[in-house]
């Protein structure tokens, strides 16, 4: 069953992501870095709610794993050259923070 909701939730993200970067994608890949941080926030939010084991697999497996991705930021971090460290640092720290101000507002809102 956990298969199945895992496939399920990326069904969902992974088009998600597509959209957003060809959408937004451009000299910068600002769609890119959007799904990493919005993904990075979500799965921080439900790690700290300790959701069901199938509501992790569907959301947090599924669906984050799905949205984010870390093989098109790897390429575009060297398509950017020089450019690439700074889009690295900024998707990192902003993706860490996100993860972490997921991890804070679950936790406010658990109590």
């Amino acid at each position: 069953m956990s298969a199945l909701l895992v496939a399920l939730g990326a069904a969902v993200g992974a088009p998600l992501r597509f959209w957003v970067a060809t959408r937004f994608d451009d000299d910068v890949p600002w769609g890119t870095l959007a799904v990493n941080v919005a993904g990075s926030l979500a799965l921080g939010l439900l790690v700290a709610a300790s959701v069901d084991g199938e509501t992790y697999a569907l959301l947090g497996v599924g669906f984050c794993g799905g949205l984010t991705t870390y093989s098109a930021f790897a390429v575009q971090m060297v398509r950017l050259g020089r450019r690439g460290a700074a889009y690295a640092a900024g998707t990192i720290a902003a993706s860490v923070g996100a993860a972490a101000l997921g991890w804070w507002v679950g936790q406010w809102v658990g109590q």
